[in-house]
């Protein structure tokens, strides 16, 4: 670590360094910074249930569901890792980082997710390659939606909400919808300030 301290780090340089050190690390202005760790059931379950329904719809074709262990470069010295996303890149086995991700799923965290909603989500929009940022809810069936418009002039949709285990989300990019039944599988919602 005491290369960190003296001068930052290349990304490649910051990749070799994090190939087989325990734990995650995301690679912020040059520097290594590891990530929270200790996500609780729920969010997992979350994140299982989304990366399982991604690999269902998306089998047999070219763009291929991630996890955190793969990240996404956000800029030329930001690596970010997204609880799940998708890359339709061409993926060599030896890959570190997607090659052309066009979705990104983050599931909040109490301790993350102002930096999610702000900081993170600039970061995304600015990938040119995603389509698609979902943002979504631990403790009820609410998913929030940001879509890159089409058109000469690229820019992103008004952030849309889809609310309730009746409805899907749709994800006009990879041609495929995702039902919020099926991303809050097993989870059980209590009502009180958690849901609120």
């Amino acid at each position: 670590m005491s290369h960190a301290a003296q001068e930052p780090w290349t990304v490649d340089e910051f990749l070799t360094w994090q190939e087989g050190r325990p734990g995650r690390y995301e690679f912020v202005g040059g520097m290594p910074v590891k990530m929270m760790t200790g996500a609780t059931a729920r969010h997992d379950d979350i994140v299982l249930n989304v990366l399982a329904e991604l690999r269902q719809r998306l089998k047999g074709r070219s763009c291929r569901p991630f996890s955190a262990d793969l990240c996404i470069r956000t800029s030329a010295d930001q690596i970010r890792r997204p609880d799940a996303g998708v890359d339709c890149g061409r993926r060599e086995p030896a890959d570190l980082v997607a090659k052309k991700p066009v979705l990104v799923v983050e599931v909040f965290s109490p301790s993350t997710r102002d930096f999610d909603r702000a900081a993170k989500l600039t970061e995304y929009k600015a990938v040119t390659s995603i389509r698609t940022i979902l943002y979504v809810e631990p403790n009820r069936p609410e998913v929030y939606v940001f879509e890159r418009a089409e058109g000469p002039v690229e820019s992103w949709q008004p952030e849309r909400r889809v609310v309730g285990l009746e409805n899907d989300v749709a994800i006009p990019a990879l041609g495929i919808a995702l039902p919020l039944a099926e991303i809050y599988d097993g989870i059980e919602f209590v009502p009180g300030p958690l849901f609120g």
